[in-house]
């Protein structure tokens, strides 16, 4: 059964952001709130906790297109290899925002996506998520929690969202009523930036 609490978006609980981090530590997997729609994710550098969310998504691992949310971009090289001026003055302008951008991945990658090529960064513009990766002191993986609904294509309601959910993960946060539109993403491994999905970002930052 998972843990279920509401944290605040404008001001975040310290104490509230410790026990979510408690969690990740010890290989759990949350859903948590960002600037679109609400996400499902766990501590990268733990690989039972990746297998655990690649089997609920019924993937494998190595396959697995999951971002990465960053608390900015200062540890970016971490995971990106060095980027030209030009992409980062991108990444600055869209950032934090409901953008995903791929980028060129770096060695450094955690185990299971060393052999990947590229990496979805994420720098979402919402307290809770950014507080959760800053005390975690690294990114936790996104992927988007998805309706049955054929009309709705994302649950926006963390009660519904508990309801389908708490027998399969160690936590539910209640941020509020989420967004029912993903993010934009933006392809910049490549010479050219190229839009692989419209959301809600807008294009205006070239």
């Amino acid at each position: 059964m998972a843990d279920f609490f509401r944290i605040y978006e404008e001001n975040p609980n310290p104490k509230e952001i410790e026990k979510v981090v408690a969690i990740l530590k010890r290989g759990g997997i949350i859903i948590y709130p960002t600037d679109t729609v609400y996400g499902l994710g766990c501590d990268i550098t733990n690989i039972k906790a990746l297998e655990r969310i690649a089997k609920i998504k019924g993937i494998k691992l190595e396959k697995a297109n999951f971002s990465f949310i960053c608390h900015d971009l200062s540890n970016l090289s971490d995971y990106v290899k060095q980027i030209d001026t030009s992409i980062f003055k991108i990444l600055k302008r869209a950032l934090p925002g409901p953008y995903t951008f791929i980028l060129p991945g770096s060695k450094s990658l955690p185990n299971p996506f060393k052999k990947r090529k590229t990496v979805g960064i994420r720098v979402p513009e919402n307290n809770i998520a950014l507080e959760i990766v800053k005390l975690l002191g690294n990114p936790i993986i996104s992927t988007s929690i998805h309706d049955d609904d054929e009309v709705i294509e994302y649950t926006t309601d963390p009660e519904l969202i508990l309801e389908k959910w708490e027998n399969l993960v160690d936590l539910v946060i209640d941020g509020g009523y989420g967004d029912n539109e993903a993010s934009t993403v933006i392809d910049l491994s490549e010479d050219e930036p190229i839009i692989l999905r419209e959301g809600k970002g807008s294009l205006e930052i070239f």
